[in-house]
């Protein structure tokens, strides 16, 4: 593994451990040539997962557009980012399950909701007024009344 701060190859790891569902090692290495420390994450390669667009076009599941997605719905909210990335793992280890090699897009969108739903109910209607798209203030209050009717049973 490269130093990322002189570029030498030589690095010695100092500690393993495995994220809580074992699909993620973290690494704590140091480098032999300058002594800085940094962290490396490994995890499993899959095959490429490909996103059904609602044009049909096709894109690479993109775990970091999920993330940034959910993170801009909970901003200033009580969620963590280690949460985040929960539910990023989570949305990632569902359609990997369920979906060989494409999954449409609307799947990947109810499958965060039902987390964000799950966690924070501001950043789930944030979440899905923009997917969703919205269009009058009418569709947005039907969505907090069926979301409000949910937490009442």
């Amino acid at each position: 593994m490269r130093c990322p701060y002189c570029q030498t190859v030589d690095s010695r790891v100092l500690e393993s451990r495995a994220n809580d569902d074992q699909s993620m090692v973290r690494r704590r290495r140091e480098c032999v040539e300058c002594g800085r420390r940094f962290t490396t994450y490994e995890r499993v390669e899959y095959t490429p997962l490909l996103v059904i667009k609602k044009d049909k076009t096709r894109e690479g599941f993109d775990r970091d557009k999920i993330r940034r997605g959910m993170a801009r719905a909970c901003e200033k909210r009580p969620i963590t980012s280690d949460q985040i990335d929960s539910m990023v793992d989570e949305v990632d280890k569902q359609l990997r399950m369920d979906f060989e090699r494409e999954v449409p897009s609307s799947e990947v969108g109810e499958r965060v909701m039902n987390l964000l739903r799950e966690v924070d109910g501001v950043a789930y209607v944030r979440f899905a007024s923009v997917y969703r798209e919205f269009r009058d203030v009418e569709t947005f209050a039907k969505e907090i009344l069926q979301l409000l009717h949910q937490q009442d049973n």
